[in-house]
C-alpha cells in the first residue's frame, strides 16, 4: 500500500457525505460493472492491482464494525455479488483478494463499507 494511502486513512473521519454517496447519485461519473437493487460495482479509480474493483452497498454503512444484526442479508450480498463480479472479470480463473478495510489502523479511507476485489497478478501475503 502506498504511503499516501495510509496517510489518507490517517486522516480520514466517518460521518457525513461520502464519494461513494455522490456515485451512487451519479453525481460523481462512474461506470459500474455491476449493479442491483442493493450494492454496485466499479473499478477503483487508484488500482493496487490489474483489476482492483469495489464493491459498496447503496445502504450507507460506515464501517463493517458498525454495522448491525440487521444487515446481515446485505452483507452476505455484498460477498455474492464480489463473488459474481469476479466471476464476471475472469479472475475465478486465476484468483483473487477480497479486502474490507475498517478503521483508521485498517486503513479505511472512505467511511462508507466498501469490498475491494483484487486480482489478475501474484498477491502477496502478508498484505501490507
Amino acid at each position: 500500500m502506498a504511503g499516501g494511502e495510509v496517510e489518507l486513512a490517517q486522516s480520514a473521519v466517518p460521518g457525513g457525505d461520502t464519494i461513494f454517496g455522490k456515485i451512487l447519485r451519479k453525481e460523481i461519473p462512474a461506470k459500474f460493472v455491476y449493479e442491483d437493487e442493493q450494492c454496485v460495482a466499479f473499478h477503483d479509480v487508484n488500482p493496487q492491482a490489474p483489476t482492483h474493483i469495489l464493491v459498496i452497498p447503496r445502504k450507507p454503512i460506515v464501517q463493517l464494525s458498525k454495522a448491525e444484526d440487521e444487515d446481515e442479508q446485505l452483507l452476505g450480498h455484498l460477498l455474492v455479488a464480489a463473488r459474481k463480479v469476479a466471476a464476471q472479470e475472469g479472475l475465478d480463473k486465476t484468483g483473487f483478494r477480497l479486502v474490507i478495510n475498517d478503521g483508521k489502523n485498517g486503513c479505511q479511507s472512505v467511511y462508507h463499507l466498501h469490498i475491494h476485489i483484487l486480482g489478475g497478478r501474484q498477491l502477496g501475503w502478508p498484505p501490507g
